[in-house]
């Protein structure tokens, strides 16, 4: 079992092993990478993740495979290198601040970029994802959605980060909500609820139609 959390979340983790340790006492690993290529584990320890029996990785660390993107017709990536613990993990869980840039929604399917190695698509500027931004992030995430099917999506919305320019810095809000499910009705509940544009939750169900019939 694998999940993976951004650097805003803070209690979600804990609260999450608890409730798999009372069904369950299956491996967990906790994967996440950084934008700029750094170490994850100083984060790690930052926000005091030292839970026993759950294994803390680092993107940059594993063993990469190129993952193909099962649609018919990608959007705009028809592979993607990703970590290969992800490959052999039974159930998979993405879990996301509510994070609102410019009025659009950042949310737990979003959250699954940060599970792929900075250092290849970092285009011409070192770290980061420049090359898949370059593409349109929201036709990357959508791809990505199909080629790593995520079985549960968690919106950590107990308070809500509100950005309008500079996307590390912005306004903390009280929101007080948790938002669970499959990652792309999360997402859409999630929107809906706060009036958000989330794009690339309209690319996913336009290609969910294609690829159903």
């Amino acid at each position: 079992m694998i999940f993976e959390a951004s650097d805003f979340v803070f209690k979600a983790p804990s609260v999450i092993i608890r409730g798999i340790r009372q069904v369950s006492d299956a491996d967990i690993l906790l994967l996440e990478g950084t934008a700029g290529g750094g170490s994850i584990y100083p984060l790690y320890q930052a926000l005091g993740y030292d839970f026993p029996r759950v294994l803390l990785l680092d993107v940059k660390d594993c063993i990469w495979v190129e993952v193909d993107n099962p649609l018919p017709k990608p959007l705009v990536v028809p592979t993607f290198w990703v970590p290969n613990v992800i490959l052999s993990s039974d159930y998979l869980i993405t879990v996301a601040p509510l994070k609102v840039f410019n009025g659009r929604g950042s949310l737990s399917i979003m959250n699954m970029l940060t599970l792929l190695p900075s250092s290849k698509y970092s285009g011409e500027a070192p770290g980061g994802w420049g090359a898949l931004y370059s593409l349109g992030i929201d036709k990357v995430v959508a791809d990505l959605y199909f080629t790593l099917p995520f079985d549960l999506g968690i919106i950590e919305a107990r308070q809500k980060f509100v950005s309008h320019t500079d996307p590390v810095q912005g306004e903390t809000e009280e929101y007080g909500k948790i938002f669970v499910g499959e990652p792309y009705e999360v997402d859409y509940e999630a929107s809906e609820t706060l009036g958000l544009k989330t794009e690339y939750l309209d690319l996913i169900r336009d290609a969910k139609a294609g690829f159903e019939t």
